[in-house]
């Protein structure tokens, strides 16, 4: 299994003018620096919500400001966030997600005991924060025309080939690269703009084993 995660550009950072981004393969180094359940909540509200100090994490976290402070420190090290620099004091530093596609190749480090727990933590957080997004925009207050505009779809007729199912889910990213380089391009000059927001998509697509009637 392929685990890619893509951070969207960090709000207060633009996007490379090609609108690409980097993309990180994880090695059993970086995947251990990452591998923490708190860790990674902390990776995820600065790549979705902008910079933040670790008082404001630890606020939103209902985490103490010194734990907060060394996962941090931890995630610098690792090279997943970095300090805005120009902005905060001594005491209280900014620190911002590192705009990049996070890739796993989970096939690598399945025989390597060491990195399995790591392996395990990672991919159970990376599950549990997508149900927590779900669940959040299921149980807020949306108007009509957003509340409509969003699907929790699951189709379950299909039965492919492990080609057949990466093609499909390389044909759905290649979607997805049209609409966000859609959605860059500039305005129409006449007529107002429609408001946009940020988009989460989601997609789930692996095969299920089968339960054999006699």
């Amino acid at each position: 299994m392929t685990e890619a995660h893509e951070q969207p550009t960090p709000p207060g950072q633009e996007p490379a003018p090609s609108g690409a981004r980097p993309t990180r393969h994880l090695d059993a180094r970086s995947l251990r620096g990452i591998a923490h359940p708190l860790r990674m909540r902390i990776l995820e509200l600065l790549t979705l919500d902008g910079p933040d100090t670790a008082t404001g994490l630890g606020r939103r976290l209902d985490e103490n400001t010194g734990t907060v402070s060394w996962h941090l420190r931890h995630l610098a090290d690792h090279g997943f966030i970095e300090e805005e620099t120009g902005r905060g004091t001594r005491r209280e530093r900014w620190w911002r997600a590192v705009a990049a596609t996070r890739n796993l190749d989970t096939n690598r480090f399945r025989d390597d005991p060491g990195s399995r727990a790591a392996l395990g933590i990672y991919v159970d957080e990376i599950v549990r924060q997508q149900f927590r997004q779900v669940a959040r925009y299921v149980a807020e207050d949306w108007d009509p025309a957003w509340r409509d505009a969003g699907t929790l779809t699951q189709w379950h007729g299909l039965r492919l080939t492990s080609d057949q199912l990466a093609a499909l889910n390389e044909e759905l990213a290649e979607v997805v690269d049209r609409h966000r380089t859609a959605a860059r391009q500039p305005p129409a000059e006449t007529g107002t703009a429609p408001e946009s927001r940020p988009v989460l998509v989601q997609l789930q697509s692996f095969p299920r084993k089968e339960r054999h009637r006699t």
